[in-house]
Formats: structure tokens, C-alpha cells, sequence
């Protein structure tokens, strides 16, 4: 039986279902072949939820809608960093095994100003699927574009937990100061 294109604002509304509810996140390719539209499509779709101001963000795993967690604080940094491409494996490693999250990373281009785009890996198995994404794609990291240095945001659930991890970067030479 062929399933039925869902339209316009019904289909953005299923979307944003589908993320608010969703643990992991949703690749472009699950909510075009729920929707049965093209991934193009949704990729419009998701541009236009994100101008009423819906926290979603593309990470490297798919879509994820950013909901704040209740009675839980967060806390958050913005912290400098400068390696090779080679380590920083190494470093995303050294952020998840401290109980730390990588929200993005941020460049200052000569051209373009600030870069950023959204990393989002809290775990082992979120950075390997990160880091074979950029093996298997041959992309660059955006750290190649000024030298290695580059600008994390990082959260957790305490502010040791955000001490220690600067502590481990300081000593593996990664953290900037």
C-alpha cells in the first residue's frame, strides 16, 4: 500500500513531534521516508520551523531538538583550543570521558568571521560515528582554516566536571590560554 504525503504545515507539525519526542537524534533521510517526501524537502521544512524559532539543530548524527531538561542545571563554558587534525579524536574523547558534551565548534575566518556549526557528541560512540562521518566524507575540520585553533562550547551537569576536563586538555597541551 502507498503511504500518503503528508502536506505542508501538518508535515512540519509531524516533524516537530517526531524530534521532541525522539531520545537520539533524526536524520533527514527517517523524516523524509515518514512523510514520504524527499529529503530536500524536509531540509526546507526544518529551515522553516528554525524561523518561528524552534530549537532544532543539525548535528552530525541528524536532527535534534533542544529541550530543556527540568530541575537539572547545566553548566556551560566556552573554552580555546589548538591541535592537528590528527588529535582531535583525542580531544572529543578527552570531553565525553570527563561527563562533558561538545555543543559546537567556532572559527574566526579572515573572510567569513565567525563560523560555527553544531557538533552535539556527549558519548564514545557519538564521537567514533562523528569521526567516521569525517573519514568517510573527507571533509575538513573547520580548525584547518586558522592553524588548529578553534573554540569549543561544552556543558555539564557541574562545573568540576568542566574544571577537570580543562585540566586534562592543559595537560594533553590541547587547551589554549
Amino acid at each position: 500500500m502507498e503511504q500518503r504525503k503528508i502536506l505542508g504545515e501538518e508535515r512540519r507539525n509531524f516533524i516537530l513531534q517526531l524530534l521532541k519526542d525522539s531520545p537520539a537524534p533524526i536524520t533527514g533521510s527517517e523524516l523524509a521516508e515518514k512523510t514520504n517526501v524527499s529529503r530536500q524537502v524536509i531540509v526546507g521544512d526544518i529551515t522553516l520551523l528554525k524561523a518561528k524559532s524552534e530549537p532544532i539543530i543539525a548535528t552530525s548524527q541528524g536532527y535534534i531538538y533542544l529541550k530543556q531538561a527540568s530541575g537539572i542545571a547545566v553548566h556551560e563554558r566556552t573554552i580555546a583550543c589548538k591541535h592537528t587534525p590528527e588529535d582531535t579524536e583525542k580531544e572529543l574523547l578527552l570531553f565525553v570521558d570527563h561527563g562533558v558534551t561538545v555543543k559546537d565548534v567556532k572559527i574566526e575566518h579572515a573572510v567569513y568571521g565567525d563560523l560555527t556549526a553544531s557538533i552535539m557528541v556527549s558519548n564514545r560512540q557519538e564521537v567514533l560515528q562523528f569521526m567516521d562521518k569525517v573519514r568517510k566524507t573527507k571533509a575538513a575540520f573547520l580548525s584547518e582554516l586558522t592553524g588548529g585553533i578553534h573554540l569549543h562550547t561544552i556543558s555539564a551537569a557541574s562545573e568540576a566536571a568542566l574544571d577537570q576536563v580543562e585540566d586534562a586538555l592543559r595537560r594533553e597541551g590541547i587547551l589554549m590560554e
